[in-house]
């Protein structure tokens, strides 16, 4: 997989010694860059991980139990009284 720098970031990152060594003998056995094997695990722990719930979330009660179901309803209603675009 070719990865093209200009749409990534760069960072530092510290590694402790067994793990740099594991990557660098994964390089070379894959015949992959250490960069790219870094780049992938980080990837696979991202979308694993649990993202934080925005803030806000579940700190207000409407006193109305249905509304995940009605929410559709919901946003078009206001929508038509022009509260919401």
């Amino acid at each position: 997989m070719w990865y093209h720098i200009w749409y990534m970031v760069k960072t530092t990152v510290y590694l402790d010694p067994d793990v740099a060594l594991a990557f660098r003998r994964m390089s070379e056995a894959e015949g992959r860059s250490q960069a790219e094997l870094i780049r992938d695990a980080l990837k696979t722990y991202a979308k694993r991980a649990k993202r934080p719930l925005p803030s806000g979330l579940g700190k207000y009660d409407s006193g109305e139990t249905d509304v995940s179901e009605r929410a559709k309803e919901i946003l078009a209603a206001a929508a038509k009284r022009g509260r919401w675009r």
